[in-house]
């Protein structure tokens, strides 16, 4: 049996919205595997909260490549960055499905305000919804300013554990419990190819910090880490 790795605080606000939707009957939506649920810039006049499911968020950069924001794999608004007032909004980022499914409420972002701004419990939640985001942005810098492009993959796995890991039986090893390709990881840590992943995560198995596994009920290749404070050294911050 393996236990879960959560970096998942008790969120009373978060709790409180997602009962708040329910109790309201707003209509939810339903998204299948790496189909999108928006694109960066276009116009929406809804706000989206994730129920359940997985999802990345990610941009185009003027080159054409894709730069990778962030998974959210909890209930969370995904769409609340820009001016409450307008009626229709440009969406702030990519949202791609990387669950089975995903499961969304959706709800028209003028009405939305209304009940934040008549609700204080609401209005907690969209306050800390905008300090995540602002620390959030910011460790994120501090990944692609601070490391090198191996300490970078060394702080993205680390993010990872934190938000899939699964601590395996008998071993300090740590099982990385979700799906993610090595051109994923290169968009999240700004690493040109993912070629050059490759060659970093050859490193680090060579060097005992992870492992691979795509055996017994984990039918696809899964990143193990074995040592995290190994991981850690690598991580300027």
């Amino acid at each position: 049996m393996t236990n879960k790795i959560t970096n998942k605080m008790t969120n009373k606000d978060i709790d409180y919205l997602v009962k708040f939707l329910k109790d309201k009957q707003i209509s939810t939506i339903t998204k299948d595997y790496h189909t999108y649920l928006t694109f960066h810039g276009l116009k929406a006049a809804s706000v989206f909260i994730l129920k359940e499911g997985i999802i990345k968020t990610s941009v185009i950069l003027q080159d054409g490549r894709e730069f990778n924001i962030s998974y959210i794999n909890q209930p969370d608004v995904i769409s609340l960055l820009h001016d409450e007032a307008l009626q229709y909004d440009e969406q702030p980022f990519n949202v791609r499905i990387e669950s089975p499914t995903a499961t969304f409420y959706q709800i028209n972002r003028v009405k939305f305000w209304k009940y934040v701004n008549n609700n204080s419990q609401l209005q907690n939640y969209v306050k800390q919804y905008y300090r995540h985001r602002l620390s959030e942005n910011f460790s994120r810098l501090q990944r692609l300013t601070m490391n090198g492009k191996l300490g970078a993959l060394a702080s993205f796995l680390r993010d990872l554990v934190l938000k899939f890991g699964l601590k395996l039986p008998n071993s300090s090893k740590i099982l990385i419990n979700f799906d993610v390709t090595n051109e994923d990881i290169a968009g999240f840590c700004g690493i040109a190819t993912y070629a050059s992943v490759s060659r970093m995560m050859k490193k680090l198995k060579e060097e005992g910090v992870i492992e691979f596994t795509n055996s017994g009920e984990f039918s696809k290749r899964r990143i193990v880490v074995r040592n995290v404070q190994k991981l850690d050294d690598y991580i300027a911050y």
